[in-house]
């Protein structure tokens, strides 16, 4: 125990600016993304703590499994809001909460990659938001496109188009898995 105290006030002694401030950028998507998803009930209960943590470990230990298990936390907590405590679904929520986990993971990658104590330049990062933020933007418009398409081609035609893409990006994520077993 003492071994792995030493080790990290090491590291925080060693750890610069940039990376740093990346894990505090995870750490700020994770929490707003779960305070957007969860019901207030929770969020302003005993079980906050809990809650909070989830979603800023990623931050603290980004190479880890942490990301996942803090999405699939978000994901919970938007299906116990809206399923069980019937909150509306708004097209504002969904939004931040996409985002927030888009960018979260976005700089949990970039976070993984750099130690604590890495120098970078500013436009290593710099660039990597300008990319990531484009993604959010192209994908916040077409959500409201398709969105909007939605409501005007509502019935079966529309249902079925849907199961097919459905099972189109299934199948996609199958090929893909397959092909990087094989490499």
């Amino acid at each position: 125990m003492a071994g792995r105290v030493s080790a990290v006030r090491d590291a925080v002694s060693r750890a610069t600016v940039l990376p740093f401030l990346l894990r505090c950028g995870i750490a700020l998507c994770g929490v707003i993304a779960m305070s957007v998803a969860w019901p207030t009930q929770f969020m302003t209960s005993q079980y906050s703590t809990l809650i909070v943590l989830a979603a800023i470990y990623p931050a603290i230990a980004p190479r880890g499994r942490g990301a996942t298990v803090s999405a699939l936390m978000v994901v919970a907590g938007w299906l116990i809001d809206t399923a069980g405590f019937n909150a509306p679904v708004t097209l504002g929520r969904v939004l931040t909460i996409a985002t927030m986990l888009y960018i979260g993971h976005s700089l949990t990658a970039l976070a993984a990659q750099l130690p604590f104590d890495a120098v970078v330049n500013l436009d290593v990062p710099g660039l990597w938001l300008v990319r990531t933020l484009a993604v959010v933007l192209v994908s916040a418009v077409l959500t409201v496109v398709a969105l909007g398409l939605s409501a005007d081609l509502a019935g079966d035609p529309f249902l079925a188009a849907t199961l097919v893409g459905l099972a189109g990006a299934v199948g996609a994520t199958l090929l893909l898995a397959r092909l990087l077993r094989r490499a």
